[in-house]
């Protein structure tokens, strides 16, 4: 039997199992287990780079491994392909191949590292192996097996050159996990059509597409947000925000493409964020720099904050539309008389104080608070249109007897 469909011979074989590595989805579990080795650096055990290059080993075979099973499923198993290079035996010989090759980077791992390394690449041959037709039939863990097996990447990774697990790598594998589910579920949604048509219950599928976009966006979200909390409580370096900036830009962007164009910005942008996320941790570029003192404006300080602020909320607004800002208008200006009686009320008995004012005062409050109350509400309303464009107010359906 044949291993090549379309060709003979040992160039045609090699050709067919070449065609199995797919740099888009295979670099990043590769590079992030460099990553994690990398991070090691902060620790106390040196870095030792051919511990780092077994347990990529073990990250690159995984990915092949779900790489020649998917084919295999997808073609000769639903027929949900067009083509595939390989026959049936021909893909049984390469899952035989990357097991084994997964198998040794185990015993090079057991060897050379520590049996938390072995423990922690492990799964992910399994995560491979098993992502079709079992995971991928599932919301579930048809999104957060690639996202799950790129942070066993990155803690494998971490663990084989210390022996053990720290809060960075930790959280890091966390957003890992969010912000690349997010990418996930975006990704799917370019098979919605024709996944409805098999057995295959990806988010899109179970939510629908609008709302599976809406959880991508969320997700995407709250992954590069966390970063910067991350930053200042001093779990993560100080440039790693810088990274979150960068990926953020290219998925506002993105998730007003379709989704073919929106999973090729955000694998790239993932691809940006990594790297950010790297230079932060390995060089360190902005440690030692104290944030800018704006109390030097003395009394104007706090006022000169809310001129920024409140340029950005009018921005958000006129972006929005006429219509847009007249309904923030009038949102605001219900939302103040409330406003006003609390602020003056928690002011009067003590609860805050504002020391970087201008001291003039207006109907018993600092001026900046009443700029205060117009700008914070503004704002949100100007988020909250820009995210939402085009958003109609839902309305009672009318019968008519």
């Amino acid at each position: 039997m044949t291993i090549a469909r379309h060709e003979s011979g040992p160039a045609a074989v090699a050709r067919a199992y070449a065609s199995q590595v797919h740099p888009v989805f295979m670099l990043p579990p590769v590079a992030t287990a460099l990553f994690g080795a990398a991070l090691s650096t902060a620790g106390t055990r040196a870095f030792d780079p051919l511990v780092a290059l077994v347990y990529a080993g073990a990250a690159f075979f995984a990915v092949y491994t779900a790489h020649v099973k998917d084919g295999y499923v997808d073609f000769h198993v639903r027929g949900e392909d067009d083509d595939h290079p390989m026959t049936v035996r021909g893909c049984r010989i390469g899952l035989a191949g990357a097991t084994v090759g997964f198998g040794a980077c185990l015993v090079g791992l057991a060897v050379l590292a520590t049996p938390l390394s072995v423990a922690l690449a492990a799964p992910m041959w399994a995560i491979g192996y098993l992502h079709a037709p079992q995971f991928d039939t599932n919301p579930v863990t048809t999104t957060l097996g690639y996202p799950v097996g790129i942070a066993l990447c990155l803690l494998g990774g971490y663990a084989a050159q210390t022996g053990t697990l720290a809060v960075a790598p930790l959280a890091l594998a966390a957003v890992f996990v969010v912000t690349l589910a997010g990418v996930k579920v975006i990704d799917d949604t370019q098979d919605y059509a024709y996944d409805r048509t098999i057995d295959k219950r990806t988010v899109a599928v179970a939510l629908g597409p609008d709302r599976a976009r809406s959880l991508a966006v969320a997700s995407l979200g709250v992954g590069l947000f966390a970063v910067v909390p991350l930053a200042v409580v001093g779990v993560l370096p100080p440039a790693s925000p810088v990274a979150s900036l960068a990926f953020g830009f290219v998925a506002v962007v993105a998730v007003r493409r379709d989704a073919t164009t929106a999973t090729m910005l955000l694998v790239r942008g993932a691809y940006l964020f990594l790297a950010g996320l790297l230079v932060a941790v390995f060089f360190r570029p902005l440690a030692g720099v104290s944030l800018p003192d704006v109390t030097v404006l003395g009394p104007y300080t706090y006022l000169a904050t809310e001129v920024v602020f409140g340029t950005a909320a009018l921005a958000l607004l006129r972006h929005a539309g006429r219509a847009a800002t007249w309904r923030a208008a009038r949102t605001v200006a219900a939302v103040y008389p409330l406003a006003y009686v609390w602020d003056w009320y928690t002011l009067e008995v003590g609860v805050f104080s504002i020391p970087m004012r201008t001291g003039v005062e207006l109907l018993g409050i600092p001026l900046e608070e009443h700029i205060f109350m117009v700008v914070v509400p503004a704002l949100v309303l100007g988020v909250h249109e820009t995210v939402n464009p085009g958003a109609e107010r839902e309305r009672q359906p009318v019968e008519n007897d």
